[in-house]
């Protein structure tokens, strides 16, 4: 009995190693093909098929908090002290987008009320756009079942990550951002004061207990430093590149066998909640063009209900305002994390 415990410790280290070669020959595959975010799209699909095939892959330690330590730290060198007035100069903008991803999730999850067998609390949980953790401690409070709120999240993710890059990209959306980073160039002695700006920022987060600490954190804290005009090194390429298919790993390995098979009427709802979803984003990003000549490619994708890391990224890779989209995006989980108990009884009210 002693044996089976050692016997599970010294197969993990195989399987992360193994995942992750995997997941850096779907990159390398994806990006062989032109796939928009190559390195996150790639390992998604690719682990999460094997994972729903009975593939027993683990992604490493900490490898999602890693990715989005990577990314956060990206963007952070994009908010230089002309971005920051730019921003204050489309609040109204900001505003529009990130307070509408309210009515978004309450529509989201009148439908999901409507098409799936499931309770009030699980329906409208799930729907709602915000962080997966956020909603599913929010619900836990009024007794929604997490494993299925944090099923629809997962898939929601997934659908948003496969249909708005590619998206974009079929409509040629790639390239209008004049923003650039402050540093884009990689200074050694320069890294460690990025890499402790970055860490003061998740250190202040997670003492707070405010979610996304990982990715917010860093963005934050080198935000700051940025803002003040003070120039850090840039990520060498292959950290981003490493923290994109780290948060794919982590993505694709939250699926398995059973996921489908356990509640697929609710999972196919939540697929039409998620594309619904993304249907509303571009109503509402078709809205915030009547107050902003804001590029209507940067307002899709700051209006998309994806998670914060991947939007980004997203905005990153494509070249789409990352200023904006990350600071949309980044109120948007906030706005529905404190607003989320109000807007569950506007709901139990429509439903009776």
């Amino acid at each position: 009995m002693a044996q089976r415990p050692l016997a599970g410790h010294l197969r993990a280290p195989a399987l992360i190693c193994l995942t992750l070669v995997l997941a850096t020959a779907a990159g390398a595959a994806a990006q062989a093909v032109h796939s928009p975010l190559p390195w996150m799209i790639g390992p998604l699909f690719a682990i999460a098929l094997l994972r729903i095939l009975g593939a027993p892959l683990q992604g490493p330690p900490g490898g999602r908090h890693a990715g989005q330590w990577a990314i956060g730290t990206a963007l952070g060198l994009y908010f230089t002290p002309e971005v920051i007035r730019l921003l204050l100069d489309n609040l109204l903008l900001v505003t529009i987008i990130s307070g509408g991803a309210l009515v978004v999730g309450l529509l989201c999850a009148l439908l999901t009320a409507r098409l799936a067998a499931v309770d009030k609390p699980t329906a409208f949980f799930a729907s709602l756009p915000g962080g997966a953790s956020e909603m599913a401690v929010v619900a836990e409070r009024f007794g929604g079942a997490i494993d299925r709120i944090a099923a629809a999240h997962a898939l929601r993710v997934m659908v948003v990550v496969a249909v708005v890059p590619f998206g974009l990209s079929w409509f040629g959306a790639h390239g209008s951002d004049l923003y650039t980073p402050l540093s884009t160039a990689v200074l050694p002695e320069q890294l460690p004061a990025l890499v402790g700006a970055s860490l003061c920022g998740v250190g202040l987060l997670t003492a707070l207990r405010i979610g996304n600490a990982w990715v917010l954190g860093p963005l934050i804290g080198v935000g700051l430093v940025t803002a003040l005009g003070i120039s850090l090194s840039a990520l060498p390429w292959w950290v981003i590149n490493g923290g994109q298919l780290l948060i794919g790993c982590a993505l694709g390995c939250r699926f398995s066998p059973s996921f489908f098979r356990a509640t697929p009427h609710f999972l196919a709802v939540a697929t039409l909640s998620a594309l619904f979803a993304v249907a509303l984003g571009c109503v509402l990003a078709y809205v915030a063009t009547s107050v902003s000549d804001t590029p209507f490619a940067t307002l899709v994708l700051s209006a998309a209900p994806g998670g914060v890391a991947e939007m980004c990224i997203t905005a990153k890779v494509l070249h789409l305002g990352v200023p904006m989209v990350t600071v949309c995006h980044a109120l948007r989980v906030m706005v529905l994390t404190v607003g989320a108990p109000s807007l569950y009884k506007v709901f139990l009210r429509i439903t009776g």
